[in-house]
């Protein structure tokens, strides 16, 4: 099983970014996008469907 580290750091700061290219280029860790976080919670069943907009807010608003 894998750990999971979440790092939050200034995107425009020139050091951080070479840090994280940096740690990333060493091939031990993986960049997960917010795409591959969508369909893992959707494998794992995360994710609720709704036929319509009305359906939603009924269920929302319960």
């Amino acid at each position: 099983m894998m750990a999971e580290i979440t790092l939050k750091f200034d995107a425009r700061n020139p050091i951080a970014k070479k840090t994280i290219e940096y740690v990333l280029s060493l091939g031990l860790f993986k960049k997960v996008s917010g795409l591959d976080q969508a369909l893992d919670d959707e494998k794992k069943g995360k994710v609720k469907k709704y036929k319509n907009s009305s359906e939603l807010f009924k269920e929302v608003l319960r």
